[in-house]
């Protein structure tokens, strides 16, 4: 298979067609022209990943749907290190428990000094308030907000890693498993496929994996403002932001990104999941980075997509007090 298609290859695919299939590492920069008036948006979609991924270059692996219909597919079912994209996977273990009444996230954990995370990313090697407590639903919400490491751990505490892989699997994401260590509560966030994890988020959208309420609370978390806003939310309104559930990873030289936009009436209308490895600079973890700023400028055309409710998102700042 070619790495990609040529725009008047594309220029010839309906709203539904799968546009990209290939090896995922996208080919040398070529000439692009706007599309015509009447571009549908799945072409557009097509058209801007396929401009995005070229000019950050590196290697991608990505799956992206827009009403159930295949868009985008490049290198789809290859396993990858999915980093901190699988903290869904690892909210969506704890949550399974809690639904089956072995857990609470009302319960509290220990946060003591062994278990913190120096060298990750997060608010708990930043409060220096150790030894203490909190919630399971505070680590969770630190767990895929802020994508805090230590928060990590902490689910640990209540999800061992054989426990976590082995709903995975029962749920239908054998490839989707954290990586254990000689700690059976600790672990490495491991690997998935962009398909699994696509799968995943529309399976959780769905309300197929959790209880309606452990489904409502992991959605708020992803939807809500606080969460990550470097990718494809970071050219959005608050409103935009708000319809978009989505959690980031990044080590090494990959950067990734996956989640939903919901349309009109709440339901999941687009769904994506983003892998790359060795574009831009491996030493920048911030906005700047090529792949990132490939994912932001993807943003737009998934949400201009999907209907938008007419009325405004609910998100109400307060200036303290």
């Amino acid at each position: 298979m070619t790495t990609g298609m040529n725009r008047r290859a594309a220029l010839g695919l309906g709203a539904a067609a799968v546009a990209v299939v290939g090896s995922g590492t996208p080919a040398a920069a070529e000439p692009f022209t706007p599309f015509p008036v009447g571009t549908t948006p799945a072409q557009l979609i097509q058209w801007v990943y396929l401009r995005e991924t070229r000019a950050a270059r590196g290697a991608w692996q990505s799956l992206i749907t827009l009403g159930g219909q295949e868009v985008v597919s490049a290198r789809a079912d290859d396993v990858v290190e999915a980093y901190s994209v699988n903290k869904v996977a690892v909210a969506v273990a704890v949550l399974d428990k809690v639904d089956r009444g072995q857990a609470a996230l009302t319960q509290r954990l220990e946060v003591t000094a062994d278990i913190i995370n120096t060298g990750g990313d997060g608010i708990f090697p930043l409060d220096g308030a150790y030894p203490s407590s909190v919630t399971l639903g505070h680590a969770i919400a630190l767990l895929l907000t802020v994508s805090d490491d230590t928060a990590n751990r902490l689910a640990g505490l209540v999800t061992p890693t054989t426990e976590v892989n082995a709903t995975l699997v029962a749920k239908g994401f054998p490839k989707t498993q954290v990586v254990g260590t000689a700690n059976p509560n600790r672990f490495y966030l491991g690997k998935t496929t962009p398909r699994e994890t696509h799968d995943l988020f529309n399976a959780l959208a769905a309300g197929r994996l959790l209880s309606a309420t452990s489904t409502a609370y992991l959605l708020k978390i992803l939807r809500s403002q606080a969460a990550h806003t470097d990718g494809v939310r970071r050219n959005l309104s608050s409103d935009e932001r708000a319809r978009v559930a989505t959690k980031a990873g990044w080590f090494n030289d990959g950067r990734n990104e996956a989640g939903i936009v919901f349309d009109a009436a709440g339901a999941p209308a687009l769904t994506y999941a983003l892998f790359s490895q060795g574009a831009g600079d491996p030493a920048d973890f911030g906005g700047t980075h090529a792949a990132v700023k490939a994912r932001a400028t993807l943003g737009r055309p998934f949400v201009t997509a999907v209907p938008a409710p007419t009325a405004r998102a609910a998100y109400t700042p307060t200036n303290g007090g």
